[in-house]
């Protein structure tokens, strides 16, 4: 089973990933996880290493091609980043959005990241509108199109217990239909 968790940075996607990986006994893959990692191994924040990758586009295609071919290639995983759901198009049986009012999201970045919740939900507005100019530069997408889910949650209104209830009683009642309406990037062209 392949599932994926997208949504914007402080939406619970870490969170409700480990838990449906945990739930379903799935391999988890976090595109966060990778992104802050090659920020950190090249010495940046996560915001400075996202304002570099605004000038250099291999920085994006590196760690989308990479989720791209686990996606293709590996069976019995969640993975988690903002494109996953595009990465993954057909191939996923399942595919999450999250969201939860900048405000909240930038809360839950402060606490994580043990800084100003002013200041991060102002980094967070900044880091999302330049990632959203980004994929409709690289892929012509609208990261803000939904239309691709089978199911969106503000997770603001529910604990992470109650988040992951609703995505295991979804991925329960799930029927595949085919790949009928199932958009994905087509990383393989754009290489």
């Amino acid at each position: 089973m392949l599932l994926t968790v997208s949504g914007p940075p402080g939406s619970g996607k870490s969170t409700t990933a480990e838990l449906l990986a945990d739930t379903f006994d799935l391999d988890h893959v976090s595109g966060g996880d990778i992104f802050r990692d090659l920020a950190d191994e090249r010495g940046y924040t996560p915001l400075e290493f996202n304002k570099l990758a605004e000038e250099n586009d291999e920085i994006d295609r590196d760690l989308d091609q990479r989720l791209y071919e686990i996606a293709l290639e590996e069976d019995d995983l969640v993975i988690e980043s903002r494109l996953a759901g595009w990465l993954a198009g057909g191939q996923a049986d399942f595919r999450f959005w999250l969201d939860a009012p900048v405000r909240v999201r930038g809360e839950r970045i402060a606490d994580r990241e043990e800084k100003d919740p002013a200041r991060a939900t102002e980094e967070t507005q900044a880091r999302e509108a330049s990632e959203a100019q980004r994929y409709e530069e690289y892929y012509g997408i609208d990261i803000r199109d939904l239309t691709i889910y089978d199911l969106s949650i503000n997770t603001a209104r529910w604990e992470p217990d109650a988040v992951l209830d609703m995505l295991v009683t979804a991925v329960g009642e799930y029927e595949p239909a085919g790949d009928e309406g199932q958009t994905r990037i087509d990383l393989d062209a754009e290489f």
